[in-house]
C-alpha cells in the first residue's frame, strides 16, 4: 500500500504569489484592505498562510481582476457570499478555476514549443 504524500499545510508569501500570480505587495496591500485575509506569522516574523486564505485571495483575484469589482465592491460581494453561507463554495471554486486556467495556459505553452519544434524539422528536412 501506497503511503500519501502530505499534504501542505502552511505556505509562505513566496509560495502564494507563486500560486496566485501575484506580487508581494499586492497581497500585503488586500491585507490591509480586505480584514478577513490575515495571515499568521511564524516564529522569524514571516506570513504563513493556510488553504482557506490562498482560496480567499483567489476569490478577491477573480472579483476585481476577472469580473471587475472595486476593492468596496468586492468586500461587499464577499460580504454577501458569506451572509448567505456560500463563502467556502465559491472561495474553493476560484482556487479550482486559477488551477485550470494555469494549466491551459502551461499546454498552450508547451503545445507552441512543440509547434515550433515541428516547423525546425520540417525545414531542416527539405534542405
Amino acid at each position: 500500500m501506497k503511503a500519501k504524500e502530505p499534504v501542505q499545510e502552511f505556505f509562505s508569501i513566496g509560495d502564494v504569489c507563486t500560486l496566485t500570480d501575484l506580487k508581494p505587495h499586492v497581497l500585503r496591500y488586500w491585507e490591509s484592505q480586505f480584514k478577513f485575509l490575515h495571515p499568521a506569522k511564524n516564529r522569524s516574523g514571516n506570513r504563513v498562510y493556510q488553504r482557506r486564505e490562498i482560496e480567499l485571495i483567489m476569490l478577491v483575484k477573480q472579483l476585481l481582476y476577472t469580473e471587475k469589482y472595486t476593492i468596496d465592491g468586492a468586500r461587499q460581494k464577499i460580504d454577501d457570499y458569506r451572509k448567505s453561507g456560500e463563502l467556502r463554495t465559491v472561495a474553493r471554486a476560484a482556487l479550482d478555476s486559477q488551477a485550470v486556467e494555469s494549466m491551459e495556459s502551461d499546454l498552450r505553452s508547451i503545445l507552441a514549443i512543440l509547434d515550433g519544434q515541428v516547423e525546425e524539422k520540417e525545414r531542416g528536412s527539405e534542405s
